[in-house]
């Protein structure tokens, strides 16, 4: 379980990004943060694990307040956070199977690092996760030879070989095409599922989100204004988050959307 208490991040230009966010998130749930640019839904996750440091209250994951910990403590629990970025965040010339398996690196010696000598265990995993997320036969290309899709599959394995027991996840759908978009969404899910992961997803797409988790928090200047169902998502809840817009739209979108993927699975 991850909790957090009276979570706040001000910058040293006063702005307030995160303010005062209480909230928990169990074993295996997973969510959506929405909101407006600006909003804070990246720096509440990048403070979550300390990428950004957060100026006051408390993370804690199980029994652990991640917030107090020193720098070699905080390696060790960044272990147990598993990070898929916007940007895939990929090493470009290093080929597939080696940037899954950087996903290790908190669990092997620096010269075990060094010189890519990773466990047999290891590999068989990244292995594993490369068929599991549809990738099996690219492990031996390089990262800059792959689509989208396919770089944020890699980033997607390389996260769950930390074998984590939180995702933090930026705005995993942002630079793909609507399809692209969907199998990634469903494919982050489904594998939260399979492992009994908690995830905060960070998406722009309401829709999407509306879609595929069981849960919605909307954030609007740092501060928690909607936390509940995707259904519970009214075209006031999200005027509320956003401001005006045409929210009817929104909300047939998703009903239709939500209809074809209902078919598809039977």
């Amino acid at each position: 379980m991850l909790r957090l208490e009276n979570f706040t991040k001000r910058y040293l230009t006063g702005d307030l990004a995160v303010n005062n966010v209480t909230l928990e998130i169990p074993t295996g749930q997973v969510v959506a943060l929405i909101g407006p640019s600006g909003a804070g839904k990246s720096t509440l996750i990048r403070c979550i694990n300390r990428l950004v440091e957060p100026t006051s209250g408390a993370a804690i994951l199980d029994d652990i307040n991640l917030t107090v910990l020193g720098s070699s403590a905080l390696r060790k629990a960044r272990r147990h956070m598993g990070m898929i970025f916007q940007e895939y965040a990929l090493v470009e010339r290093l080929s597939v199977m080696e940037n899954v398996l950087s996903g290790r690196l908190g669990y092997v010696g620096f010269w075990r690092s060094w010189f890519r000598k990773f466990p047999q265990s290891d590999i068989d995993e990244a292995f594993r996760l490369m068929e599991r997320v549809g990738i099996a036969d690219m492990a031996d290309k390089r990262a800059d030879a792959l689509s989208g899709g396919q770089r944020q599959r890699v980033g997607i394995a390389r996260a769950l070989i930390q074998n984590p027991k939180l995702l933090l996840v930026d705005e995993p759908t942002a630079s793909l095409d609507p399809k692209t978009a969907r199998q990634i969404m469903r494919l982050i899910t489904e594998l939260c599922a399979e492992r009994g992961l908690a995830a905060i997803v960070n998406i722009h797409d309401v829709a999407l989100a509306q879609m595929y988790v069981e849960r919605v928090i909307g954030l609007r200047t740092g501060e928690v204004v909607f936390d509940g169902p995707p259904e519970d998502l009214t075209p006031e809840v999200l005027t509320d988050i956003y401001g005006e817009e045409d929210w009817e739209a929104t909300i047939e979108e998703v009903e239709e959307n939500g209809e074809e993927i209902a078919e598809a699975v039977a």
